[in-house]
């Protein structure tokens, strides 16, 4: 949520950063405007309640000096004010529930870090690690991979729940449980994160504090008879935890990883990645989230996305990090760093983690407060990123440690979570 008195103070700062990110910056003149209705409404609403008080007071001198009929037309007057108290009031909510509306549809201003471009060809490259395999035979991609080794089932998936699902069996459905486990034991092991395990259900004032609503809400699967939601990443959990609390400063930055199933709609992808495991309606993921300062928030970015790279980097996969330009930056983000793997398949590097620093924008929706250093309070800055997406880490174990005879070598540091298996055929 963005920050009304920020709107009123720094109006055209606020266009020029939402500009960047292609957005409607007439919202801006509108939120003003109702802004400066508002006000009208609540001075001249002050001065009706001041009258009506000033009555109420006069009431009991007049009683006193028994003068009935001039005590009772005060008391009239004031049920006439009273009534002109309540319109306005009635008024004044329906302003602040539009203000409130268009507010809550407006993303968070991309950070001063963030290139400035349009969409995601003005990208920026900030590292490479690794090098793609050279195959000396023709690689095939996972879609023939996990059918030729009768693991990996598109089609009973697509007639049992619909397009966009699989179902995994034997050992590829092990290597699958097994990155979870090794990809939490290194979060919480190695970079300190404490383990969560979250309720895949959650409310719609939950989706809403975390900034899933009511902009996404085409693209979230939602039970109808009770108004609650599959969360379509960890995320939204973790990063409400805090909700309407008001945490010591002492107490940050507090870090938290959750394994979870998500499930996305993926409302408006129609014919995008329609073959294979990239892009599906429920899939697996660990999610890492942060709650900081405002100060260390940016440095806590760096080392939650080296956090994401680590794994990759254990995995052997190669991989590059992308800055996003402030046009293709997500709703609730001021700055994302993308991690993108290698995939033979696509002879192209892929989308496995969105590193993102959401500065207090979530904070402000969620209510989630620290008392700083001078005993005063500041929203807390929410930081979050796939740790990672776990069925496109399958995928590009499959596709990179391929063979000619259509068998899949196990990554070494997996081995020990496979049971020893270190191959699959």
């Amino acid at each position: 949520m963005l920050d009304l008195k920020l709107i009123r103070r720094e109006p055209d700062f606020v266009k020029n950063k939402l500009a960047q990110k292609n957005e409607d910056i007439s919202k801006i003149d509108e939120i003003l405007s109702i802004d400066e209705k508002r006000r009208e409404l609540i001075s001249k609403s002050d001065e009706l309640k001041a009258s009506r008080n000033s009555l109420s007071k006069s009431v009991a001198g007049l009683k006193a000096q028994r003068k009935e009929e001039e005590a009772q037309k005060a008391i009239s007057e004031s049920k006439i004010i009273g009534d002109q108290i309540k319109e306005i009031d009635e008024e004044l909510k329906s302003y602040e529930e539009k203000q409130f509306e268009i507010i809550s549809q407006l993303p968070n201003l991309p950070s001063d870090k963030s290139p400035v471009g349009k969409d995601e060809s003005e990208n920026v490259e900030v590292r490479k690690w690794g090098e793609p395999k050279n195959f000396d035979f023709d690689p095939k991609p996972h879609w023939e991979i996990g059918p030729g080794l009768q693991m990996m089932d598109f089609e009973t998936a697509s007639k049992l729940s619909g397009s966009r699902f699989v179902v995994l069996s034997n050992k590829i459905a092990r290597l699958e449980r097994a990155l979870v486990n090794f990809m939490l034991d290194t979060h919480t092991t190695e970079h300190g994160y404490t383990e969560m395990n979250v309720p895949f259900l959650v409310k719609r004032d939950t989706m809403f504090a975390t900034g899933q609503l009511p902009k996404f809400e085409d693209d979230a699967y939602k039970t109808t008879q009770d108004d609650m939601f599959l969360i379509p990443t960890a995320e939204v959990y973790l990063a409400g935890l805090h909700k309407d609390n008001i945490l010591n400063e002492k107490e940050l930055p507090k870090y938290y990883v959750a394994y979870s199933s998500c499930f996305r709609r993926e409302a408006g992808s129609y014919g995008k990645d329609v073959r294979g495991m990239i892009r599906v309606h429920q899939f697996e993921k660990v999610e890492l989230v942060k709650y900081t300062t405002s100060e260390n928030s940016y440095e806590e970015l760096e080392k939650l996305t080296e956090n994401a790279e680590k794994i990759l980097q254990l995995l052997k996969l190669p991989y590059r990090v992308i800055s996003l330009c402030t046009g293709d930056t997500g709703f609730g983000s001021a700055l994302t760093y993308d991690i993108e793997v290698w995939l033979p398949s696509y002879n192209a590097y892929k989308e496995i983690s969105s590193c993102s620093n959401d500065t207090d924008f979530q904070g402000r929706r969620a209510n989630m407060r620290y008392r700083n250093k001078d005993n005063k309070l500041e929203f807390v800055h929410t930081l979050n990123g796939s740790g990672l997406a776990v069925g496109r880490t399958l995928v590009a174990i499959l596709e990179n440690y391929q063979n000619p005879d259509g068998s899949v070598n196990i990554p070494e540091v997996l081995i020990p979570y496979m049971n020893g298996i270190e191959k699959i055929f």
